[in-house]
């Protein structure tokens, strides 16, 4: 007989400046590594898995994260299980959360959209400590022709063109549901500059590098670069533009990730 498994959604904070993304890899300081590391610290000889709702890359944090826990014994304590768990972490990964899910929720699949925020600023030399947070832009750019493309990959295209491992079968129809450039109200510190502001984009699941190649193509069109008509012929189905750019991962957060169920 199978023995039972209980299943539990932890809710996550981290800043990504560290790290080497969010899968494990060998070598490598990992989100996931280390929460495989403060597991096994805390329960040694206890069987474990962590499966997270997707993949962030280098340097990338998240505001709202989650991963699916998947346990053989029961956690009877789940408020000292946070604490225990925020004892044993490093500063710079918080857990917010935890809950216990039925065995066919699926982190993945049930996955219903994430917002995605890249912070940027540009023209002058930003202070050293806002670099874990904002990438900075030594160029004037034209933010006002910037916030017009950035609206016109709202809806569904083919954004062949916005990953940089486009493997064979891979789904590039995707639908974006909110795409807009804002004044940054949302992270505030006294090394900020002046003026920063974000990229908003809000979506049910994302190709690897695609929020940053979008961020990339913007930068090129607020450059000159790149004209708003390229941005739409980036768009379809043959479009065979090869993007130059692709935005560093230290200005992107994932701002909020919604379930299903």
């Amino acid at each position: 007989m199978k023995k039972q498994q209980f299943c539990y959604l932890v809710r996550l904070q981290y800043l990504g400046f560290r790290y080497n993304g969010w899968q494990e890899q060998p070598k490598m300081r990992t989100i996931t590594g280390m929460l495989n590391k403060t597991y096994a610290f805390l329960y040694p000889d206890k069987h474990f898995k962590i499966l997270g709702a997707g993949r962030t890359d280098a340097k990338v944090s998240s505001l709202d994260g989650a991963f699916e826990l998947f346990v053989d014994d029961e956690i009877k304590d789940l408020n000292s299980f946070v604490i225990d768990f925020n004892k044993n972490l490093p500063p710079d990964i918080r857990l917010l959360s935890i809950s216990a899910v039925e065995q066919n929720f699926n982190i993945i699949k049930d996955s219903k959209t994430k917002e995605y925020c890249y912070f940027f600023s540009f023209g002058t030399k930003n202070h050293p400590f806002s670099a874990p947070f904002i990438t900075n832009y030594m160029y004037d750019l034209n933010l006002d022709v910037m916030k017009e493309g950035a609206i016109l990959f709202t809806g569904t295209h083919d954004f062949s063109v916005y990953t940089a491992e486009l493997k064979a079968n891979a789904k590039t129809i995707r639908k974006i549901d909110s795409c807009h450039i804002e004044p940054n109200t949302m992270l505030t510190a006294n090394f900020f500059p002046e003026q920063s502001y974000v990229l908003r984009i809000k979506g049910k699941g994302f190709m690897r590098y695609q929020i940053r190649m979008i961020m990339g193509a913007l930068v090129q069109l607020g450059k000159g670069e790149l004209s708003l008509d390229d941005i739409r012929a980036s768009l379809l189905s043959d479009a065979d533009m090869v993007l130059k750019t692709i935005a560093p991962g230290s200005g992107l957060i994932l701002n909020e990730l919604t379930f299903t169920n």
